[in-house]
């Protein structure tokens, strides 16, 4: 697997190119304990796993910055917004198409959701292929809750402060969602906390690494031996 960043352009033309492997994130709040990258730092360190050892396959540079204005009341929260993310993707896919003859969008943040669905849906009308895999946890805290604090223990253990850890809103996401979509994430939860990571651990959040990768490594297989 030949990641991007520090590669030589004659390395990857001589190699073998079956799919790009683009990790999507955020630049956003995630309540006073998880740094502001969470998003990023998972959806990166799962793909660059589940990539491992896959001849054919490359890891571009994440997308770090996404579409984030539900979070823009607090200080820290950078966003590019759907439409512009949206283009981004779009660019992307096509450049990428001259020497790639697909790309996989490993997607860590439910803002990016809308921008991604505008983005493939352009690019396959265009005839280029273009697939998405969400790092999602079914049953998991809406947003830095237990599971993702698991999961950055495991990943950057040095960037967790448990001891500013505490519960926000821990209602379901459909009750709360109404006003979140209206006011945005701050006027549900004063702390920008969508759950409650109490009881976190670097255990749990190794088992759920292993989740992600194991799902994504499935995808990206049932790609490149299709």
């Amino acid at each position: 697997m030949p990641e991007l960043a520090s590669s030589r352009w004659p390395d990857i033309e001589a190699g073998p190119r079956r799919l790009l492997v683009v990790p999507l994130g955020s630049c956003e709040q995630h309540g006073p304990h998880l740094p502001l990258d969470t998003d990023t730092r998972i959806a990166s360190a799962v793909a660059a796993r589940a990539c491992r050892d896959l001849a054919g396959v490359g890891l571009a540079p994440p997308v770090a910055i996404g579409a984030s204005g539900e979070h823009a009341d607090f200080p820290g929260t950078l966003s590019i917004g759907t439409v512009a993310l949206s283009r981004l993707l779009v660019e992307l896919g096509r450049h990428a198409g001259l020497h790639w003859p697909a790309m996989l969008l490993v997607n860590g943040h439910g803002g990016n959701v809308p921008a991604i669905r505008d983005a493939v849906k352009l690019l396959e009308t265009e005839g280029r292929t273009c697939h998405v895999w969400h790092a999602g946890l079914p049953g998991g805290d809406a947003h830095a809750g237990r599971a993702e604090t698991s999961l950055m223990l495991a990943l950057a253990p040095d960037e967790v402060r448990l001891d500013a850890a505490a519960p926000g809103d821990t209602r379901p996401l459909p009750e709360i969602l109404p006003l979140l979509t209206a006011r945005g994430v701050r006027a549900v939860s004063p702390n920008g906390v969508l759950g409650d990571p109490s009881g976190a651990s670097s255990d749990e959040g190794g088992r759920l690494v292993e989740r992600l990768v194991t799902g994504l490594r499935t995808v990206i297989h049932g790609i490149i031996y299709a």
